[in-house]
């Protein structure tokens, strides 16, 4: 029986330092613990533009659609601002997730025990947070047609649009529901149907896909008023979904909660292959950073996370997601901190390599 695949694009910035620390994680698993992949590597973003003239090549395009999962670092970088729009970094991001129909983005936001004091929040708001923001991701206003700069008269009008189709909702509304059902079966959707006929469509198409999940209590807000929530009491949520826009909003509000960015995974799937595991990318929410990249100070957790969220939701390894996970955990409780978690006088950081070298530490004492 062969390995299963797993395709790594660094892309730029961090991108490749903290990917560097995943291969260690990956490797260790192959050694102690017998799980081997076929792991192949190439370009995204900047550095696949820099070579090809675009920000994803089709041959590594090619490579996406065949692979058991895909795993990306980070894109883009201040040397690309002034590149046209269809060829700027994101670009290649943006590709992937279209042509892998890559529908349902997972972004959960974890506090870590030993992280509460980091948040802007107090503690009691944020300490035990484990909260799932399900984003819709090839549809809304990201993608609508018509869309664009113009002349009307004599000035330009920037025209964005929102479309989304009832089948579209049907399946990230599904992909939700059956998340809610593997946690504490809560699910509250977010729109605007107040004042969006997008958002209307929204909460009855919600509404009509809760009646196949009986066990499941379904709530609904508005977007804003949940953004208002999520500062107020974050813990009232379990699993949220929303559309593109407002995910996209939403997620990142949620992921500063717990401290930092540079902590969090994310997981984007889309429909069952052969095997019946969805086609997926995975994700650190951070960007590529870079202003610190080279220097040794990036966050390798976010990404290594990323894996094991691809042991769990592509590999069927949730034993192994679980103890990754636990090193993590048992590491940050041992005091360790890059950069970017500095909050106490006189606590030196910890380089990537330094971070990531810790992580394996623990996994080898978790044998």
């Amino acid at each position: 029986m062969s390995n299963p695949s797993l395709l790594i694009l660094p892309g730029d910035g961090i991108g490749p330092e903290v990917m560097a620390e995943v291969s260690k994680v990956i490797d260790w698993f192959g050694a102690k613990r017998d799980l081997n992949f076929d792991v192949s590597e190439d370009l995204v973003g900047g550095c696949a533009y820099d070579k090809h003239g675009a920000p994803l090549h089709d041959d590594t395009m090619a490579k996406a659609q065949e692979v058991d999962a895909v795993l990306l670092g980070a894109v883009g970088g201040p040397k690309y601002d002034d590149l046209d729009f269809s060829v700027k970094p994101e670009r290649g991001l943006l590709r992937l997730r279209k042509e892998m129909d890559l529908f349902a983005n997972l972004r959960p936001a974890q506090c870590f025990d030993a992280l509460a004091d980091f948040s802007s929040l107090k503690k009691d708001v944020v300490a035990g947070l484990d909260i799932m923001i399900v984003r819709e991701l090839t549809s809304g206003v990201y993608f609508g047609e018509p869309r664009g700069i113009f002349e009307e008269g004599n000035e330009r009008v920037g025209i964005n649009t929102q479309r989304y189709t009832e089948s579209e909702i049907d399946r990230v509304a599904r992909a939700a529901f059956e998340l809610a059902m593997k946690r504490n079966r809560k699910l509250c959707s977010m729109e605007k149907a107040n004042v969006m006929e997008s958002g209307i469509l929204w909460r009855e198409v919600v509404t009509e896909v809760g009646k196949d999940y009986p066990d499941v209590e379904l709530s609904h807000m508005y977007a804003d008023a949940g953004a208002m929530q999520l500062t107020r009491w974050p813990k009232q949520f379990d699993v949220i979904v929303t559309d593109n826009l407002f995910g996209d909003l939403l997620s990142d509000l949620a992921a500063m909660l717990t401290g930092s960015l540079g902590m969090l995974p994310s997981a984007s799937l889309g429909a069952p292959m052969e095997n019946g595991r969805p086609k997926a990318l995975y994700e650190p929410v951070h960007g590529s950073a870079p202003d610190i990249a080279g220097q040794g100070k990036a966050n390798p957790i976010a990404c290594i996370l990323s894996f094991a969220m691809a042991l769990r939701y592509s590999f069927g390894a949730g034993e192994e997601a679980a103890r990754l996970e636990q090193a993590v955990n048992a590491v940050l409780a041992d005091g360790l901190r890059t950069a970017d978690l500095l909050g106490e006088e006189g606590v030196k950081p910890v380089s990537t390599t330094e971070m990531g070298d810790a992580i394996v530490a623990k996994l080898e004492e978790s044998l």
